[in-house]
């Protein structure tokens, strides 16, 4: 669907304040409008943590919202915006906060998500809608606002700039070439606790990666004292330790780490898009929430998925008959995903990718 009309377009506003996962999502859906518009100047409101990842993409100007801020965030931005109006702005963000954030842009054409996918009356703040779509991954999700611009790019492009000094962290701590397994230990804040698979288990899959797949197990993960204690219980329960560097990297550091790996294995995760964003095999492991619609859009057939019969076991229907991505919130979700479901997962994927560096090792 393109918005009609659709004047020329000289200034784009887009709102996408978090999370990690879903900037690298809503990205592929702006570098298909830089392409499609290369004459418009783009403006991208975005959170503190964001900024830090793609606030050095080149040709967009970013304004970093800071929520902890408070209300001199809203005052400070109301000031830099008040003499500004745009062509047309994408809000990207359902939270009522990004829409009390679009409440100061001044823009002809107000471009949201269709009414069912609006929540907390985002709908309220916007005069355009995308298409309507009942069951559709959240990268498509975002491309069809570059549609309704008229772009028809179908291409996922990224292009994160990482820094040589990012670089040269990830070659201090993994010189040479061996193949490098990446394990995300979390899925961050304490309240996706549930969406966390078990220190226990990625022990025994990491110690399987070293001694019989022949990988450098590297873990990754954010500055929390709950990641951080997670790490540990994890490397306590290996036999040969591995790279421990959770809390340990900056977003670039991280994303080049990343970029250095042959594949990543994580449940659902801010960096399952990270990794994807720099073209990484991603293993999710999903249970919590679903794949189809939250997953590494580009490495879906790695996905251990036990989505299905963690919804089956919480709501006693199949999950085709209810709302699109409804959430599990079982604690005990992930317990669906057996130790041997990611062993034989990641087995498969080096035996699919002989292209990329793993060492020859014969059947599995």
């Amino acid at each position: 669907m393109i918005l009609d009309p659709l004047p020329p377009l000289n200034s784009i506003c887009i709102i996408r304040l978090s999370a990690l996962g879903d900037v690298c999502l809503a990205l592929p859906a702006i570098r298909a409008i830089q392409l499609r518009w290369p004459q418009a100047k783009l403006t991208w409101i975005i959170g503190k943590a964001e900024y830090a990842l793609v606030g050095d993409i080149p040709d967009i100007e970013f304004i970093v919202f800071d929520k902890k801020a408070g209300i001199r965030a809203y005052v400070s931005l109301s000031k830099m915006l008040r003499k500004r109006r745009f062509d047309v702005l994408l809000h990207m963000q359902t939270a009522l906060r990004a829409s009390l954030v679009s409440s100061l842009v001044r823009a002809a054409i107000r471009l949201g998500f269709d009414q069912a996918r609006a929540k907390e009356l985002q709908w309220v703040f916007t005069n355009q809608h995308i298409e309507p779509h009942p069951r559709q991954h959240a990268a498509d999700m975002y491309m069809a606002f570059a549609h309704a611009l008229d772009s028809h790019e179908s291409t996922l492009r990224w292009d994160i700039p990482v820094p040589v000094a990012a670089n040269e962290f990830v070659r201090k701590h993994l010189p040479g070439s061996d193949p490098v397994l990446a394990i995300n230990v979390s899925s961050g804040p304490s309240r996706r606790v549930h969406r966390n698979w078990y220190p226990e288990r990625f022990a025994a899959v990491a110690d399987y990666a070293q001694k019989v797949l022949g990988f450098t197990v590297v873990l990754c993960g954010g500055t929390s004292q709950e990641e951080r204690a997670f790490a540990a219980k994890l490397v306590e329960n290996m036999e040969t330790p591995p790279m421990n560097l959770v809390g340990k990297t900056d977003l670039k550091q991280l994303l080049a780490l990343l970029q250095r790996a042959n594949v990543l294995i994580t449940s659902d995760s801010g960096p399952a898009h990270m990794a994807t964003a720099v073209h990484t095999p991603v293993i999710g492991l999903y249970a919590a929430t679903n794949p189809y619609q939250t997953g590494p859009c580009q490495s879906l057939a790695w996905v251990v998925n036990r989505y299905p019969q963690a919804v089956l076991r919480e709501y006693g229907k199949p999950v085709e008959v209810l709302p699109w991505g409804i959430r599990v919130h079982d604690r005990d979700a992930m317990h669906l995903i057996e130790l041997d479901d990611v062993i034989a997962m990641l087995s498969k994927f080096v035996q699919h990718h002989p292209s990329r560096n793993f060492l020859s090792y014969g059947p599995l």
